[in-house]
This record gives structure tokens, sequence and C-alpha cells, in this order.
């Protein structure tokens, strides 16, 4: 049996990384998988095709994305959140790779990588990881507080629409039009599964849970002196660290974890890394210090193992990849009790769920960890929940045993 994925963004990126890991995965149970990207870096994998391997094919995905999206600024109020249209992208049915597979596995295809409308013309199997709500919406990649992907999209608050026939109809009629209805849906906690199958778009198709993967080789706690070492940070003080790719993302509630630090002592510093607005930070006069953008398996190591909590106060969330790789490196994770994260994180076990979404309790969990008599059991428990639920080939395992499901499977 030939697998092959596709994935539109960085294999660096969040989604980018657990699409990839599950990939060697795989390898290592013995499928033949490949991988079909439109990212930059392939780590000179050869089971990893770039169509941006050389300049004509870097020009062209550039094109696609800049074209899908240009659309969006038709719509002069629309906020500055991601919107994919799907409109255009590489014809990956007219590549060797497809001609040769069985099983055609989508993950995060946005960004240039995939038209909508050439969906239609696969004839195989299709599995689609479900790693945000862009398959189930008509362009948004999380609705907040819209519902309108639950019928038919339009008046998108989003594009800051007011019409019916707007761009996320059309983008909703197009998916039902385009989608096969054999596809297999994987959504990588309940709570998005959940939302797949509640949408209108996805009535009646084979909806499962397979949580993301982690990979424990590359996350595995460091040595809490050491790591502060190398980061340059004080050994003598409790440091609470929170990070995404963008903190100041309406989908990871950074408001909240600034409300609830005015219930925090002082005296602990805070650790960020990631695109962060540093202005807002210095507002709160806390020692703090932040790491940037970190790209590297070793760097975010090293940061989440220096912590003595995570906090991860998203609003909004597929699954939470970060909270995954802090308890893999043993530090404790403080969440909200909502979306992806509450499939994380046990309460009071390997971390603290807050009520959602109430700052006051957010701060509750940092407290009660910070506060912890055995903070050396948390940290036992965060790794042991990693390995029993998100390793790699645990998961790969799971996704094995669905491609044997699938009529006409070789394996």
């Amino acid at each position: 049996m030939k697998i092959l994925h596709l994935i539109g963004c960085g294999l660096g990126s969040g989604a980018g990384r657990g699409a990839y890991w599950l990939h060697k995965g795989l390898l290592e149970l013995g499928v033949d998988s490949h991988v079909l990207t439109s990212s930059k870096e392939t780590y000179g994998d050869k089971t990893v095709t770039s169509i941006t391997s050389d300049t004509k094919g870097k020009l062209l995905t550039v094109a696609r994305g800049r074209a899908d999206a240009s659309i969006n600024r038709l719509y002069r109020k629309r906020q500055r959140v991601t919107f994919s249209p799907g409109l255009f992208g590489h014809d990956f049915t007219r590549t060797d790779e497809y001609k040769e597979t069985d099983i055609v596995h989508l993950h995060w295809v946005c960004g240039g990588l995939v038209n909508v409308r050439h969906l239609a013309k696969v004839d195989k199997p299709i599995i689609w990881t479900v790693r945000d709500m862009w398959p189930m919406t008509g362009g948004c990649h999380y609705s907040m507080d819209c519902d309108e992907y639950l019928s038919s999209c339009g008046r998108c608050p989003q594009l800051g629409s007011r019409q019916i026939y707007d761009l996320s109809r059309y983008g909703l009629r197009r998916k039902s039009r385009y989608v096969p209805r054999t596809t297999i849906l994987v959504g990588i906690s309940h709570w998005l599964s959940e939302c797949a199958r509640r949408s209108a778009l996805f009535q009646g198709f084979d909806v499962r849970t397979i949580h993301n993967n982690v990979s424990t080789v590359e996350f595995f706690p460091v040595d809490k002196a050491t790591a502060r070492e190398v980061l340059g940070l004080p050994q003598n003080r409790r440091i609470i660290l929170a990070g995404a790719q963008n903190l100041n993302s309406v989908y990871k509630g950074f408001g909240k974890y600034l409300e609830a630090l005015r219930d925090i002592p002082p005296e602990h510093l805070l650790l960020f890394f990631g695109k962060l607005d540093s202005a807002t930070v210095a507002d709160l006069g806390r020692d703090y210090v932040s790491l940037g953008f970190l790209k590297d398996t070793v760097s975010l190591r090293l940061a989440y193992s220096a912590a003595d909590v995570f906090v991860a106060p998203s609003l909004m969330e597929a699954f939470g990849k970060t909270l995954a790789e802090s308890l893999a490196c043993g530090t404790p994770v403080v969440c909200f009790d909502a979306t992806g994260p509450q499939d994380i994180v046990t309460h009071k076990i390997d971390g603290y769920k807050a009520i959602p979404f109430e700052a006051s309790d957010l701060a509750s969990g940092i407290g009660w960890i910070l506060d912890h008599p055995a903070p050396q059991e948390i940290a036992r428990n965060a790794r042991q929940k990693v390995l029993d639920n998100f390793e790699t080939n645990r998961v790969a395992g799971q996704y094995l045993a669905l491609y044997r499901e699938v009529p006409n499977s070789a394996l």
C-alpha cells in the first residue's frame, strides 16, 4: 500500500510537524509513505517531494498563494485573520506521486497547494486529517463565535460581509460540489470531529478521531538547571512559559493570560517564544524574557524544560501541539477546559484545566502548579500522558488500522 500525504505548509510549522512526524512513523511501521508539499524545507528526505524545488515551482506556488489571498481584499472591512478561499492550487492529480499512490491523505492543504476543484478528479480513497476548521467552512480556519458553517455560510463576520451570497458561501458551495462523499474525515481532537459532524458540509460523512502526534524522540525532559543555563535564565526563580507561532493571534487568548497575570506574584519570571507584542508585555511592569520565534526542536525542548509551568490560554484550538510538546518535556500545562486542549490535559494530574474562559481560574491553575508539593510527580504524569496517547508510532498505528479499512486496501 502506498500513501501520499499532501501538506500545504512548512514542515517545521505546527500543522506541518504533526503531518511529517506521522509520515515518519508510518515509514517505521513499514508503510510506503510519501509527502507532496509546498514546503521549502524537506530535511533532505528522499520521501518528500516539494513543488517548490525549482525556481518555476517557487514562483508558481507564491503566485497561487497570493492569488488565493488577493480575493479577500475585495472585503475592505475584513478581520486580519487567515481566510483561505481554496480557489487556486497545484494540480497534484497530474503528478507521478499521485498516479503511483493507493490512498491520498490530505492534511493542511491551503496556501496555494490544493484547489478544491481538483479533489473531484481524485479516483482513489481520500483520508483528510482535519487540522483546523477550514475543511468544513467557507474559508475561515476558526469560526470563533460564528456558527454559519452549520448551515450554509454567508454574511461572514471575518470578511466583514453583510451579504448572504459572499465569498464564504461560494467557498462552502465549492467544497460541497467537489469534495467526494466517500472522503473519511479524521479530527485531531474530539471537539474538532464533533464540529465536522455538525457541519452542513460533512453531514453523513465518515468522521473519526485520531489525536495529533508528538515526537517523543525530539521532545523529552532536559534537566531544568541545564536548560536554564543554556538559555541564560536564572536558576532561583519560578518561570512561567507561554508561546505560539503568533501570540497575538485572536485564537490564542493572550489577553486572558495578561489578565490572569494580575493575580500572579510579580517575583516570577515570564518567558515567551513566538511572535510577541513586546510593548503589551512591557506595560505589565514585570520581568520577562522573549526567546523570539523558535524554529528548531532543540530550542523548543530547552524552553519547555526550563519552565515550571506552560500556560496555553487558547480560546479556540484544533488540538494544541505546544501543550503536548510541553507535557512530553515533563512540564505541566494550564489551559481552558474547552476545544482541542481539553483532550490533552488531565485536570490536576498533569496540569490544570481552567473554567472557560475565566482568567481568574487560569491564574488559580498557575498557582496550583507552582505551589504543588510534589512537582516531580506531575512531571512524570505529564511525560507518561504523551507516551500513552500522542506518541508518533502509536498514532501512526491508528492510521495504519484506518488505511486497512479502506476498500480495495492492499495491506
